[in-house]
């Protein structure tokens, strides 16, 4: 392909974010490439130049077409720009943003010559919008390529014509699937849709989006059997509501967006194009003054920065080989997201071949599972495969960069497990702990090299949880604690740095919200009404499924190190006690606060139930009879605070060095709502006074523990919030 004109500016006061050249055969190439950012967004001011480049290029004599692909070496278009949406005042300032990107866009679908996009990198919410509007597509096959419409998990719906080309394009079924979970398709997967219309190596993508346009376009497949089918508008009709009960499952009708993008696809459906437009409009800017969008914006502004920042001034060293000490489930975790997201050799030490075993299993299955749902190539699992070892002493740990323990909750194990690794591997090896209680300060206390010693504490399942806290003491110097945080975002995690103290943040939090549901189990309330009260509140799961699924021996285990460091307020009910001493571990084998099926300690698979069913012999084991005489909200409310009330301690004591990491920490780390957009937004909104008042009227009626501290009693007075006012968005 030979290019025969130069470049041509638009010329005006803005950055100029689009440039044409027109290559062989009068093929005009149009690049987009946002100047000083790492991504191109779309932002409003850029389209007039996009305007003038198509009217540019439409002067061009002989022109054949178009092509519009990325300057960028890494990305297509990342989406909107979010932060214009900031600016909005009003549902129809926002809605003004939706109907501009209907013209825009409208103006290259109605191009009177063929518009292909050459689609590298990611090619997310309005850059695929973009792209749907182009009369074909072709992207690269490299693992950087990713396309999907993610507005959902901004609390918004696609708003520059989305809902009604992404359903005419690869059916309706297909395009609410995509839209209502956010999820990212590699090329093959979109060619496998249709939302894509050829698949090719990176070099070769702009030379094939060329001859596309030489050709005159693509020729379309015939519509799939699928989407003639639901032309029947009844049928039709019965997948709009077969989905929104599903969304309603999952959402509990917390999150407005999902609604509002099954009703918008089903107008535009039903009533036609153009309605569908017009109600995309008018829905996102509903949307975009929701406090839900609001909240998940907040959130993913936190998380954006965090991912920008190193936690300390030091530059990061570069990680190369990781060891991982102990191959239980949490040891196989932190192995499986090293090798398949850290791109690193690991080497698991354990002390017998079992646990070896178990452990690279676990990161055989995982891949396995990736290879049969076609996301991964068997020949890739055996190469990731082939960089996670084990051995039974420390031979391959010699050369590690970093080591990182997960073994059982014992100091004195852990302090051994210091002075090994500090024996047997190199001599600026840093050693990281995934205690989720002792603080390392104690478990660095015999180490020759202390300042290289931090806690790194992951979460169950380390593979699907996104939170870390990286803990360093007050010897851990500033290199250990940037190298760190950095190999933990290779990891595909989202590091907050927190305090050296018992529990850290996020366990700190949850054990009193733990504590007061169990409080309330003694005093009557069912099982199943406690974490139906809090699942109604918004956490994904109640307190007592929660206890179940990480295990009731090891969410309690904490309690007695937070009772001996703050005192009575972290006092856990006997009945757990009891629980625990009746071997109920929850989940693991089988004998909980519920009911999962198992014969002497078998599963049986066969025996399923359509709910999972309350253990009712939990009840006399702890000599209670139900009574459910308090209300569904007096339960949240209890749980609740007393986790707002630690979460202003942990502030105030510099546990968390913001408001900000401790939203992200206890949203990431413990699904608090993330439509309220953490517990500090929560109180914010709520108001801090009312929560004052709120935590003043429970101590009245349930005891000290409830007293507000220090640092709301002072924010109260002083009418402060923990965000600036112009800090909301």
């Amino acid at each position: 392909m030979t290019q025969n004109s130069t470049t041509e500016l638009v010329m005006d006061k803005l950055p100029q974010a689009f440039s044409l050249e027109i290559y062989d055969e009068n093929v005009g190439v149009i690049f987009i490439d946002v100047p000083n950012e790492k991504v191109n967004t779309l932002k409003a001011e850029f389209a007039q130049q996009f305007l003038t480049i198509l009217q540019k290029a439409q002067s061009t004599s002989g022109l054949k077409g178009l092509v519009i692909t990325s300057g960028k070496k890494d990305n297509f278009i990342a989406g909107a720009d979010i932060s214009m949406i900031a600016h909005c005042e009003s549902k129809a300032q926002a809605s003004e943003l939706s109907k501009e990107g209907h013209l825009l866009f409208d103006k290259i679908d109605n191009y009177p010559l063929p518009i292909i996009a050459a689609i590298h990198g990611a090619c997310l919410g309005g850059g695929l919008e973009l792209a749907l509007a182009c009369h074909a597509r072709v992207c690269s096959n490299d693992d950087k390529t990713r396309l999907g419409l993610p507005e959902v998990q901004l609390g918004l719906l696609p708003g520059s014509g989305g809902t009604q080309r992404l359903p005419r394009l690869i059916g309706i079924p297909h395009a609410l699937d995509l839209m209502l979970t956010g999820r990212q398709l590699k090329g093959k997967q979109a060619l496998k849709l249709g939302l894509v219309d050829d698949v090719v190596p990176e070099p070769i993508l702009l030379d094939v989006a060329v001859k596309m346009v030489k050709k005159g376009g693509v020729k379309r497949p015939a519509i799939h059997w699928q989407q003639r089918l639901l032309s029947c508008k009844l049928l039709r009709n019965q997948v709009f509501n077969s989905a929104r009960q599903k969304v309603l499952g999952k959402t509990k009708g917390h999150y407005p967006a999902p609604e509002k993008i099954i009703h918008t696809v089903k107008i535009g459906m039903n009533k036609g194009v153009q309605a569908g437009y017009a109600e995309e409009a008018k829905a996102f800017g509903e949307l975009v003054m929701t406090p839900e969008s609001a909240a998940l914006r907040n959130l993913f502004f936190a998380v954006t920065a965090l991912k920008n920042e190193t936690g300390a001034q030091a530059k990061p060293l570069n990680i190369k080989q990781v060891g991982v000490l102990g191959g239980g489930l949490m040891g196989g975790g932190i192995a499986y997201v090293s090798a398949t997201q850290g791109k690193v050799p690991v080497r698991i030490k354990d002390i017998s071949e079992k646990g070896i075993a178990q452990a690279l299993k676990y990161s055989w299955d995982l891949l396995t599972q990736r290879v049969s749902k076609r996301r991964l190539l068997a020949r890739e699992r055996d190469a990731t495969m082939a960089k996670i070892s084990g051995t039974l002493n420390y031979k391959g740990l010699e050369t590690a960069d970093l080591v990182i323990e997960a073994v059982f909750e014992d100091l004195a194990l852990k302090r051994k497990m210091v002075s090994d690794v500090e024996k047997m591997t190199r001599k600026d090896v840093i050693f990281a702990s995934n205690t989720s209680s002792l603080p390392i300060h104690q478990i660095a206390a015999n180490a020759q090299h202390p300042e290289r010693v931090i806690g790194l504490h992951y979460f169950s399942p380390v593979d699907k949880m996104p939170l870390v806290e990286v803990i360093p003491h007050k010897q851990t110097d500033e290199t250990t604690i940037s190298t760190v945080v950095e190999f933990a975002k290779r990891q595909g995690k989202t590091a907050i740095v927190v305090g050296d103290d018992a529990g850290f943040y996020v366990n700190r939090i949850l054990a009193p919200f733990l504590c007061e549901a169990a409080q309330c189990l003694i005093e009557g309330e069912s099982i199943d009404h406690i974490d139906s009260a809090l699942v109604g509140f918004g956490f994904p799961v109640g307190p007592f499924n929660l206890l179940d699924e990480v295990g009731i021996d090891v969410g309690i285990k904490i309690l007695p190190i937070l009772v001996e460091r703050f005192g009575e307020r972290f006092k856990a009910p006997d009945i757990l006690d009891k629980v625990v001493k009746d071997d109920r571990k929850g989940k693991k084998n089988g004998k909980g606060f519920y009911e999962y099926g198992h014969s002497s300690g078998k599963l049986l698979f066969w025996k399923k139930t359509k709910k999972r069913q309350v253990d009712k012999t939990v009840y006399s084991l702890i000599d209670i009879t139900p009574e459910n005489k308090l209300s569904k909200t007096d339960i949240a409310q209890r749980c609740v605070m007393m986790m707002l009330n630690e979460a202003a301690r942990c502030l105030d004591e510099k546990i968390i060095r913001s408001a900000r990491d401790g939203d992200v920490g206890a949203v990431f780390g413990i699904g608090f709502p993330p439509f309220f957009g953490g517990p500090f937004r929560y109180m914010d909104n709520f108001g801090i006074t009312k929560t004052v008042e709120t935590l003043k009227t429970l101590a009245a009626r349930h005891g000290d523990k409830f007293q507000p501290c220090d640092l709301l009693c002072r924010m109260a007075q002083n009418n402060q919030t923990f965000y600036a006012v112009d800090d909301q968005e």
